[in-house]
């Protein structure tokens, strides 16, 4: 397994575990999936990036993940109540990875509110990057 899946797995299963989170969005909702439309609300895991850290061992990566947080609504007050949560759901603990990974850091570095070209729909992509070291 990558460093990016085991982290992209725990942030699932945090989002999924929270009752703020999943009274916001449903937990079947909470999904890894490329096809529009998205379910109305969602919270879509999307593109990530990798980058090597810089230990001498080599067993250090800064892992970058975008969320994208849709919810049909007239204005974009749902969204960022969503991105909101999602933020202190993440921040309230250490992040359980796979056996093999350990988190050292994890935070929500930037969040960016949109409006749909639909005109109906609000977005938001909520950053999250984490300092992931494999365990050996």
């Amino acid at each position: 397994m990558s460093a990016d899946l085991a982290l992209q797995k725990a942030i699932r299963a945090r989002l999924t575990n929270s009752t703020e989170i999943v009274g916001l969005v449903p937990a079947a909702s909470i999904l890894d999936r490329h096809a529009r439309p998205a379910p109305d609300p969602s919270i879509i895991l999307g593109e990530g990036q990798t980058l090597e850290g810089d230990d001498l061992a080599r067993l250090q990566q800064r892992v970058v993940l975008d969320l994208h947080v849709w919810k049909k609504e007239p204005s974009l007050a749902g969204v960022k109540a969503i991105a909101g949560a999602v933020r202190t759901a993440l921040h309230s603990g250490r992040l359980a990875l796979d056996a093999g990974f350990h988190c050292g850091d994890c935070r929500v570095s930037h969040m960016r509110f949109l409006r749909d070209q639909d005109g109906e729909t609000s977005h938001a992509v909520v950053t999250v990057e984490a300092l992931v070291s494999e365990v050996v």
